[in-house]
């Protein structure tokens, strides 16, 4: 499988369980990043690049178990009214786990906060070219473990996406919410007159 196109030899080390736990833990460390973008209102900004930073929104969830609320940021394609998104550490991840227990859930889109609808569709019989269209909308994130759903052949893309899960979400209803991400963007005032004031006592200075 190395040798075709859109598989990089370094993809087969990610079913590794000691990388595995790598990328947990450097995903982890990425979304709480991604997770900061969002709650500082520049959650519409990760939609300006699509092709290098991927299509990015947050799924608000309940844990199964805690009853917690979590917040998680995955990439994600359109399709129509729907959005659809991976676990693409399979079955046993947390978030997806929670989503299957609790699927009525919020999603963060760069265009607002909605009340949503989730299904797991990995047996449809569109799962391929629609994990095609995720994978393409991760940006680097496919790419950075040499997979690259672009020129991959419908076989080699199958085989290297196995284990994951491809969930629908349909958006229901769109909410005008004051707080979750977005719940920090009052930095930029304080932030914005620090600058303004070191800009007017450096002027003074001079």
């Amino acid at each position: 499988m190395t040798s075709e196109p859109g598989f990089a030899s370094r993809y087969e080390k990610v079913f590794d369980p000691k990388m595995l736990e790598r990328l947990r833990r450097s995903f982890r460390g990425m979304n709480r990043w991604m997770l900061l973008i969002w709650r500082t209102g520049l959650g519409w900004s990760t939609d300006l690049w699509p092709a290098g930073f991927g299509r990015l929104m947050v799924i608000e969830h309940v844990g199964r178990k805690s009853g917690a609320a979590y917040r998680t940021p995955v990439n994600f394609t359109r399709c129509g009214p729907d959005t659809y998104c991976l676990a693409g550490f399979g079955p046993r991840t947390d978030w997806y786990r929670n989503v299957l227990a609790q699927p009525d859930i919020a999603i963060w889109l760069p265009d607002g906060r909605w009340t949503a609808a989730a299904v797991d569709v990995s047996d449809s019989s569109e799962r391929l070219p629609l994990m095609r269209r995720v994978l393409i909308d991760s940006g680097f994130a496919s790419r950075s473990v040499g997979l690259n759903p672009k020129v991959a052949s419908d076989e080699t893309l199958a085989a290297a996406t196995d284990s994951y899960r491809l969930l629908r979400i349909t958006p229901v209803e769109r909410e005008d919410a004051p707080i979750g991400p977005g719940d920090l963007a009052w930095i930029w005032w304080p932030l914005g007159l620090a600058f303004l004031a070191g800009s007017w006592f450096g002027r003074r200075g001079r």
